[in-house]
């Protein structure tokens, strides 16, 4: 799980850094209507926004509260795997060690909430 979590902060770093670097410097409104006129530019959205739902059927999977899933979702679609890596993080940290409990978030069974123990290869 160290290697997961080490990964996931990475993530978490690079992503923070970009955005500042993407809020700071750059200037959306101009840059993204240059990105969407390119052919290359229109398919790494669509994959990029792929991946974001695809992120988010996992959260709205793994969350107990509705409104909570809902927001994580939005936060993916606005501010992309900068919330991702950091949902990650927080479902490792809160896993203690156990995977299924990092997959499964709330929807562990409650038969094996205190006796399972996942292997952890990373």
């Amino acid at each position: 799980m160290r290697v997961a979590k080490a990964v996931a902060w990475l993530a978490f770093l690079a992503m923070t850094g970009v955005l500042i670097y993407g809020f700071t410097v750059g200037d959306l409104g101009a840059e993204g209507g240059q990105i969407t006129a390119l052919p290359w530019g229109v398919v790494s959205l669509v994959d990029l926004y792929a991946g974001f739902g695809l992120f988010s059927i996992w959260i709205v999977y793994r969350e107990r509260h509705p409104a909570l899933a809902i927001v994580w979702v939005i936060l993916m679609m606005v501010l992309g795997f900068w919330a991702g890596a950091l949902y990650m993080l927080l479902a490792l940290y809160r896993a203690d060690g156990n995977w299924e409990r990092v997959w499964l978030g709330a929807r562990r069974p409650a038969s094996h909430a205190k006796t399972a123990v996942a292997h952890d290869p990373l």
